[in-house]
């Protein structure tokens, strides 16, 4: 196997990712908003309302791989356009996933940081596709996957010529059912051995529980993570997408006031 010359750490000092005034590497980035974009209302009130507990960017999916073909999919082009509706509102920088090689180009018309996710971690076509496209790429780690697999999945994206990725460990798949998947918190400094790319922790996909997401992200930070990526939602009862595990406004706001401090904390005491 060749070696992985763009991503390996190889003496590299830490890369920090620059996406409109978010410098992902250089402090904790927080990236919070809904799974899914469903109505102006919802994204408007969430990213107002995430902006205001302090997050740096805003999550939404326009498009949405979900396991069943009956569950919502998603508004498609109308998400995106809302999505940029919330960016000019609140000046917060969008991230959001696309799904398909073809759509890169104009997904990345609405797109401050485009999301290649999970399920697609291994969408090779994908991967060069959105390294192509210029704008920083956040690739979350695949349920099944190695951390030599994310590494090689971001080696892609570099051999294009873009150096702006950023890793996501959001959980592994295991025996254990409690939660919904594993988080692996050990591949926040693992990966950071590796690479000189920041990696950051989606706390929300890793547990699948609302009790579980503060312990986790607080555990992420202690551990190293360069940011996280937390879903909220103005009314989770209603959402149409995870609505189990999406935090309110209120819930968000009150882990932002424990996140913050820890983070000065640590930065520190290094």
């Amino acid at each position: 196997m060749k070696v992985l010359e763009l991503v390996s750490r190889n003496e590299r000092p830490p890369s920090v990712v620059e996406v409109a005034g978010a410098a992902v590497g250089r402090r904790l980035t927080v990236i919070a908003g809904p799974c899914s974009v469903e109505s102006e209302e919802q994204m408007v009130a969430t990213a107002r309302a995430v902006k205001a507990a302090g997050a740096d960017m805003l999550r939404g999916g326009a498009f949405k791989p979900r396991t069943s073909p009956y569950s919502f999919q998603g508004l498609g082009i109308e998400g995106l356009k809302l999505l940029d509706l919330a960016r000019r509102e609140t000046g917060l920088p969008v991230v959001t996933e696309v799904l398909d090689p073809r759509e890169v180009t104009w997904v990345a018309e609405f797109a401050d940081v485009l999301q290649v996710g999970a399920r697609n971690m291994q969408n090779f076509s994908l991967l060069s596709e959105v390294g192509r496209s210029r704008l920083p790429v956040l690739i979350k780690r695949g349920m099944h996957s190695t951390l030599e697999e994310l590494l090689a999945c971001a080696e892609y994206v570099l051999s294009e010529g873009n150096p702006n990725v950023i890793l996501c460990e959001r959980g592994i798949r295991t025996f254990e059912r409690y939660t919904r998947n594993t988080l692996d918190l050990s591949a926040v400094p693992a990966i950071k051995e590796l690479t000189h790319l920041p990696v950051i922790v989606d706390p929300t996909h890793a547990t699948g529980r609302v009790s579980l997401i503060g312990p986790m992200a607080l555990a992420a930070v202690a551990a190293g993570a360069d940011g996280l990526m937390i879903e909220v939602h103005h009314d989770p009862e209603a959402a149409l997408c995870d609505a189990d595990q999406a935090l309110t406004p209120e819930a968000f706001a009150s882990l932002m006031t424990r996140v913050r401090p820890l983070e000065e904390f640590l930065g520190a005491a290094c």
